[in-house]
């Protein structure tokens, strides 16, 4: 970001000051500020970044724990500064960014509806026979994955604004079954050697500074083990864990995203996930998509009208396992032009360790 600060040497009450002239003489004053919408979109992928889990009991208002930040240079308000900032005090670190790169664009597909039940169908099918690991207590879940996230620059002195991504890079993850504890390493964008989450994070913890004894946080896998196997009831539930002002239908189907992502998923409620993300309104099949490590394959996708972003899952086409993730700019908004992919990641490894920290010794499966 190209800022520059200027430092008034005289006392601004200075009587001699001729404040007229000075009115006339100096140009107007730019307007730096951005949009309400596009200032909530970069918040909204600051949010999507941070992945430390403040878990808070599941209640019938639909009450959420903050999303899980960590550290993407966007200048948006300053609350979403100050959650950054909170991260990195933790230990005191200063964490440097590498320097973002140009975002890379690509042919918009459109999305259709007519082989989309079939092959959610095909997707749950795989998911249901596909055998998964289930961690004990003590153990850890680990997602090794490559990532890019959307990124933000703002000149002060011509008012100019680009719209970068990260340079991919490497993002590990490591989480209790109940999600009360857990590690993330991600080099270049948090804290060296990584950050503590949950309990391992002492200023996460949920509840006035305690832990809630006997409730797995949502959307851990103790919580997803429990939750039902019909679509229709996982995705009622699901919803009731979502807050805020942002489109209900594009949350839900952004943290069923979140889940699939960095989870670990048992496999009754993996089948029941992709048929319930089928059923989030406006979710699309578009046939040719790409995660963050360049596989291709098929995505259920869904295009936030708002923004005029599309998300998408990727799915592998012979086997349909799931691949990772890609964010498109469908619609032009806030300067970023249609074709335009602000979000990549791709899920390399996935498995069950015996401890925090500890890596796959033969490695795990995606």
């Amino acid at each position: 970001m190209t800022r520059k600060f200027w430092k008034r040497t005289e006392p601004l009450d200075h009587t001699e000051l001729d404040h007229a002239e000075l009115a006339r003489l100096l140009p107007a004053p730019s307007d730096p500020r951005m949009s309400p919408d596009r200032q909530l979109l970069f918040e909204e992928h600051l949010l999507n970044e941070i992945r430390t889990p403040a878990p808070a009991p599941l209640r019938a208002t639909g009450t959420r724990p903050v999303r899980r930040a960590l550290l993407i240079g966007l200048p948006v308000t300053a609350a979403a500064l100050t959650a950054v900032f909170a991260v990195s005090s933790l230990t005191g670190d200063r964490i440097t960014e590498p320097s973002s790169v140009a975002a890379p664009v690509v042919a918009v597909e459109d999305g259709s509806t007519v082989q989309l039940v079939a092959t959610v169908q095909q997707i749950a099918a795989a998911a249901s026979t596909r055998q998964t690991p289930e961690p004990k207590p003590g153990q850890f879940i680990y997602v090794k994955s490559t990532v890019s996230f959307l990124s933000y620059s703002h000149n002060a002195d011509t008012n100019e604004s680009k719209t970068w991504v990260q340079p991919l890079h490497q993002r590990e993850i490591w989480k209790s079954p109940d999600a009360r504890k857990g590690w993330l390493d991600e080099p270049g964008y948090q804290p060296k050697g990584g950050i503590g989450l949950g309990t391992d994070n002492p200023d996460s913890k949920p509840k006035n500074g305690q832990d809630i004894p006997g409730e797995a946080a949502p959307l851990s896998y103790d919580w997803l083990k429990a939750q039902p196997s019909d679509p229709e009831s996982l995705l009622k539930t699901i919803y009731s864990t979502l807050s805020g002002p942002r489109d209900r239908d594009q949350q839900a189907f952004e943290e069923i995203k979140a889940i699939i992502n960095e989870q670990l998923v048992p496999a009754p409620t993996a089948a029941a996930l992709y048929r319930a993300a089928a059923k989030v309104p406006g979710v699309v099949l578009v046939q040719n998509s790409q995660d963050a490590a360049g596989r291709s394959g098929l995505a259920l996708a869904r295009l936030d009208e708002k923004t005029g972003e599309r998300t998408e899952l990727v799915f592998d086409r012979k086997t349909f396992a799931y691949l990772g993730s890609r964010g498109v700019q469908v619609k032009e908004f806030g300067g970023v032009k249609p074709g335009t992919v602000v979000e990549r990641t791709a899920v390399l490894e996935r498995a069950v360790v015996g401890a925090e920290k500890e890596r796959p010794a033969k490695g795990g499966t995606a």
